[in-house]
């Protein structure tokens, strides 16, 4: 009995080690299995994350491109040479086209200068004629008188409220600025009632009474406080009086004489009002 209890032992303990042996392996398979999947899908992560990366250096490698071609300065294409030569022949003829217009504007700009100078230059020669004809002081007046070509009247005003006959018109000072040095008046010509505002010194008043073909000027050259100093000069005859001269016979050397001692009458002087 002991005898086979000792027989059988051994193959118990046998049994038990392989049985072990037996459970090892199945686990490390198992592991070995788990470990195998685990891999697996590492791998396949890591090819979509290699894939997505490979993708987004594409499209960045596209953009790249066009941010260049967008920025790369362009170069126009060579025209063809019958193109070159029609090109360059249609720039010429604008550029001497150009060119004409503007000798065309220059020389209309230069008419118009010369015109403008000449105006100027008469402009001047009136001013200068007029000027010369204005008398600022009673000495020139004087001067002016004994040319005979017209008719003078010095005057000295005082501001009123009624007309002065000076010469063949009535005069009324409303106004004397002395800081600007110009005057208002109220004119009497041929019983007709004018206001002149803002006469200024030496500047005439220019206006035409009836009967005359010549203007009527007056003329201040003094203005002080509540008075002015000036003059009215008028033409030496009136228009029936030119007529009558120039119908009149010539003069002979028996009527000389009479024409130089009896001129032709001079204009009155209107009625100033009371």
């Amino acid at each position: 009995m002991e005898e086979s209890l000792s027989a059988t032992a051994p193959a118990h303990r046998s049994l038990a080690i392989t049985a072990t042996l037996a459970t090892a392996l199945l686990a490390t398979a198992g592991y070995s299995v788990h470990e195998g999947r685990q891999v697996k899908q590492m791998a396949a992560q890591t090819a979509q994350v290699q894939a997505s990366l490979n993708n987004t250096n594409a499209t960045l490698d596209q953009l790249s491109a066009k941010l260049n071609e967008l920025t790369a300065p362009k170069v126009a294409p060579e025209p063809a040479p019958k193109q070159a030569r029609a090109y360059r022949q249609a720039v010429a003829g604008r550029s001497r086209m150009a060119e004409a217009r503007w000798k065309k504007v220059q020389s209309q700009l230069d008419e118009q200068g010369q015109a403008i100078a000449a105006t100027r230059q008469d402009l001047g020669n009136t001013r200068t004629e007029l000027q010369g004809s204005i008398a600022r002081t009673h000495d020139e007046l004087v001067v002016l008188q004994r040319k005979g070509e017209r008719n003078y009247y010095e005057f000295d005003l005082d501001k009123a409220k009624r007309f002065m006959a000076e010469g063949p018109i009535g005069v009324r000072l409303r106004k004397a600025n002395v800081k600007h040095q110009y005057a208002d008046l109220e004119l009497l010509v041929d019983d007709v009632s004018l206001t002149k505002k803002h006469v200024n010194l030496y500047e005439p008043a220019v206006f035409y009474a009836a009967e005359s073909e010549h203007p009527v000027e007056l003329v201040i050259n003094k203005v002080s406080k509540n008075h002015i100093h000036g003059y009215v000069s008028a033409p030496k005859y009136r228009r029936s009086e030119l007529a009558a001269m120039g119908q009149a016979a010539p003069v002979t050397e028996g009527n000389t004489a009479d024409a130089a001692t009896n001129p032709p009458k001079q204009r009155e002087h209107l009625a100033m009002p009371k």
